[in-house]
């Protein structure tokens, strides 16, 4: 009965792991597998920062960053050009644009893309947040860096008929990104030319 009852647990934690982006059933067994040859070390290690993300990490009210206060340090930073403002599809995004330092502004979370197959309408998004922003804050250029398909062109266009009023700048990254590729998969230096490259929209 014990070893039904450990392998049950097995199974279990190979369950969860495999609904992690890009793992399925075999990596997730390789993943506890892992975990169990080093469980001395290892598991103890990530209970804690499972632990310490779960009690510590909040969502930044302004631009839906996540760390440790809320505003986050990006929206916090004195050093970081307000009036840059660049709209990213995810957290993942965001931390792309960061990895190589590449941009010194500050950042707007959509939470997604517009999609009328999966649903996704613009009250799904942080759509109307970016708006109440433009009018409040002194944001002079606004870069939409979202994906390069099609539901991202649509959400592009979308956001850019909201905010044609509004005397600002709107730009969309140019050169490097290729059609269908996220910000996440890219490396630092077409990151770099998209930026440096970008276009009015």
């Amino acid at each position: 009965m014990g070893q039904k009852m450990s392998g049950q647990h097995i199974e279990q934690l190979i369950k969860i792991i495999a609904k992690f982006p890009s793992l399925g059933t075999r990596s997730a067994r390789r993943i506890v597998l892992h975990l169990l040859k080093k469980k001395e070390t290892l598991i103890p290690q990530l209970v804690s920062s499972l632990e310490d993300v779960y009690n510590n990490i909040k969502v930044c009210d302004i631009c839906g960053n996540y760390d440790t206060e809320s505003p986050c340090s990006i929206c916090r930073s004195a050093s970081r050009d307000g009036g840059l403002l660049c709209v990213v599809q995810d957290i993942s995004d965001l931390w792309a644009l960061e990895r190589g330092g590449l941009y010194k502004g500050k950042y707007h979370i959509l939470g997604g893309v517009l999609s009328a197959i999966e649903g996704v309408t613009p009250e799904d998004l942080n759509i109307e947040k970016l708006i109440s922003r433009v009018e409040k804050e002194n944001i002079s250029e606004i870069i939409l860096a979202l994906p390069a398909t099609v539901d991202g062109q649509i959400t592009m266009h979308y956001i850019s008929s909201l905010l044609k009023d509004k005397n600002i700048r709107v730009s969309t990254l140019a050169q490097g990104i290729p059609v269908g590729a996220e910000l996440d998969y890219m490396d630092d230096g077409t990151i770099k030319l998209a930026l440096d490259m970008r276009k009015r929209l």
